[in-house]
C-alpha cells in the first residue's frame, strides 16, 4: 500500500497509476469524452474532481485558506502556489532563459514566447495567442462583455486586473513607488514609465525618422504624422484628429465646458494646461530656463521656440514651395496662402480672413460717428501716455548723467541713453549690416527685412511693422478728419449764402 510501485500504465502514452480506475479517468484525455456536465454553463468535463473544482467558480466557494494572512481559494493546487510566494520558492525553470517559476502551468505558458507556439485562435478574427486567458480576454472585445463591476461607481470591465487598478482611483492607493525620487503610482507599468524619465531610456523609435520614444503608445501618435492617419473624428463638425485627447479637448469648444477653475481669481479653463499656464502668472514661475542664455520661461512650448533663435533651426517646410518655418504654426499659417483657406469669416459682409484679423476688421463697418471716436480715442492715448511720462518723472532719480546730467530712476534706463553720447552701438542687423544702440531698436529694423507687420490700424485695416509708423499714421487720419470737416462745414456755410 506505501510503495512507490504503479502497477497500471496508459497504453497510448504510457503514464502510470496506482489504481485501474484512475487509468479509466485518464483515457479519457485521449479520447475527448467528457460525461460530467455542469448544470450552471453546461461545461462539460472528462473528470468528476475537474467539474467539482469547476462549480466553486459559481458558488465562489473557497474552502481552503492560508494560516499566514487568511487569502482563501477554491483549490488546494493554488493555495499551495500561493505558499511558495513566502518561501520565494520557484522549483522550476525555463531551459532557454534559465526564468524560474512556482507552477508548472506558468513554465509551459512561459516556454512559448521562446516558441512563439500560438495554440488558441479567435473564431470571429482568426487572431491568435500562446494563451487561453489571453484569447478569453480578446474575445469579450467582440461580445463586448464586461462580468467585472466597480462597487462604488458602478463602472464596468472586461479583466478583473482593470477593475483592480480602476478601484485604487477610489481608494488612492498608489503601492509603486519611485526608488530615485520617491513618487508613488498605483499601477506597475506608470512606475516602469516613470522610472525611464531618471534613466532617459527610450527603447521604441520610430522606422522613418528614427526618433526614440520611452513608451510604445507616443510611437504609435507620432507614426500617425507619417501616415497622416486621423481615426478620432468629431462628431459636431466632422473635423479629425490623430489623437484621441485632443478630440476630448477640441470638443470642449463646442460644449463650452470648463472644468478646471483658478483657486486665485476663479477664471475657468476648459484645458488643466490652461490653467496651468494661467497660474504662472499669479506665481509669476518660470521653471523652464535657456541652456545658451539662461533666459527662463513659464511654458516649455516658449523655450521651444525660443531656442530656434539660437541654433536657426527651422525643421518645418511648405510641401509646395519649401519655405521653412521653424514654428509648426508658421507654417500652418503660410500654406494657407496656398490653399486660399479663409476660416475666419465676417458676420456682416461675409468677407473671409486666413488670420484672426476678424475683430479688427469689424470697426470698417461703424458708422462715421465711431471713425471719428476712434482716431479721438487713439490721440487720446497719445496724451495720456505723455502724462504718464510727466507722472514718472517725478518719481525719485538715483542715477545722473555726468555728460548731460539727465538723472534716470532706473540703472538700465540710465545706461540705454549715454549710448548716444559714447556712440556705442553693440548690436547689428545681419541683413544689411546696420548698427543699433539698443537691442529693441534692432528687433523693430529687422521687421523691415522679414516683412513681419504686426501693428494693425483698426480704423483703415492697413498694417505697419513699427509702431511709431502707426502712431504717424493716426497723426495724419486725425489732419485728414479735420480738413474733412472744415470742406464740410464751408461748404454749407457756402450753399446757405447762394440760397
Amino acid at each position: 500500500m506505501h510503495s512507490n510501485e504503479k502497477p497500471f500504465s496508459c497504453e497510448v502514452c504510457s503514464k502510470q497509476f496506482f489504481q485501474k480506475g484512475h487509468i479509466s479517468d485518464h483515457f479519457r484525455i485521449h479520447t475527448n469524452r467528457k460525461p460530467y456536465p455542469c448544470y450552471v454553463c453546461s461545461k462539460q468535463f472528462s473528470q468528476m474532481g475537474n467539474l467539482k473544482r469547476h462549480l466553486r467558480l459559481h458558488t465562489n466557494e473557497k474552502p481552503y485558506s492560508c494560516e499566514v494572512c487568511s487569502k482563501q481559494f477554491s483549490q488546494k493546487s493554488t493555495l499551495n502556489d500561493h505558499y511558495r510566494t513566502y518561501e520565494n520558492d520557484k522549483p522550476l525553470s525555463c531551459d532557454v532563459c534559465r526564468k524560474e517559476f512556482s507552477r508548472k502551468s506558468n513554465l509551459k505558458q512561459h516556454f512559448r514566447t521562446h516558441t512563439n507556439e500560438k495554440l488558441y485562435s479567435c473564431v470571429v478574427c482568426n487572431k491568435q495567442f500562446s494563451h487561453k486567458c489571453g484569447l478569453n480576454k480578446h474575445f469579450r472585445t467582440h461580445t463586448n462583455e464586461k462580468p467585472h463591476s466597480c462597487d462604488v461607481c458602478n463602472k464596468q470591465f472586461s479583466q478583473k486586473g482593470t477593475l483592480d487598478i480602476h478601484f485604487r482611483t477610489h481608494t488612492n492607493e498608489k503601492p509603486y513607488s519611485c526608488n530615485v525620487c520617491n513618487k508613488r503610482f498605483s499601477q506597475k507599468g506608470s512606475l516602469d514609465i516613470h522610472f525611464r524619465t531618471h534613466t532617459n531610456e527610450k527603447p521604441y523609435s520610430c522606422d522613418v525618422c528614427n526618433k526614440q520614444y520611452s513608451q510604445k503608445g507616443s510611437l504609435d501618435i507620432h507614426y500617425r504624422t507619417h501616415t497622416n492617419e486621423k481615426p478620432y473624428s468629431c462628431n459636431v463638425c466632422n473635423k479629425q484628429f490623430s489623437r484621441k485627447s485632443a478630440l476630448d479637448k477640441h470638443f470642449r469648444s463646442h460644449t463650452k465646458e470648463k472644468h478646471y477653475t483658478c483657486v486665485l481669481c476663479n477664471k475657468q479653463f476648459s484645458h488643466k494646461y490652461g490653467l496651468i499656464k494661467h497660474f504662472c502668472t499669479h506665481t509669476n514661475e518660470k521653471p523652464y530656463s535657456c541652456d545658451v542664455c539662461n533666459k527662463r520661461f513659464s511654458q516649455k512650448g516658449a523655450l521651444y521656440i525660443h531656442f530656434s533663435t539660437h541654433t536657426n533651426e527651422k525643421l518645418n517646410s511648405c510641401v509646395v514651395c519649401n519655405k521653412q518655418f521653424s514654428h509648426k504654426c508658421g507654417l500652418n499659417k503660410h500654406f494657407r496662402t496656398h490653399m486660399n483657406e479663409k476660416p475666419h469669416s465676417c458676420d456682416v459682409c461675409h468677407k473671409q480672413f486666413s488670420q484672426k484679423v476678424l475683430k479688427m476688421h469689424i470697426f470698417v463697418h461703424k458708422n462715421e460717428k465711431s471713425y471719428k471716436n476712434k482716431v479721438e480715442t487713439k490721440v487720446g492715448c497719445a496724451t495720456n501716455n505723455i502724462l504718464r511720462k510727466v507722472l514718472t518723472s517725478m518719481d525719485k532719480k538715483f542715477f545722473t548723467c555726468d555728460v548731460c546730467n539727465r538723472a534716470f530712476s532706473k540703472e538700465w534706463d540710465f545706461i540705454k541713453p549715454f549710448r548716444t553720447h559714447t556712440d556705442e552701438k553693440p548690436s547689428s542687423c545681419d541683413a544689411c549690416g546696420r548698427e543699433f544702440s539698443r537691442k529693441g531698436n534692432l528687433k523693430v529694423h529687422f521687421r523691415i527685412h522679414s516683412n513681419d507687420k504686426r501693428h494693425f490700424c483698426d480704423v483703415c485695416s492697413k498694417w505697419f511693422s513699427q509702431k511709431h509708423s502707426l502712431n504717424k499714421h493716426f497723426f495724419f487720419l486725425f489732419i485728414q478728419m479735420k480738413n474733412l470737416i472744415f470742406v464740410t462745414f464751408a461748404t454749407n456755410i457756402s450753399l446757405r449764402k447762394i440760397a
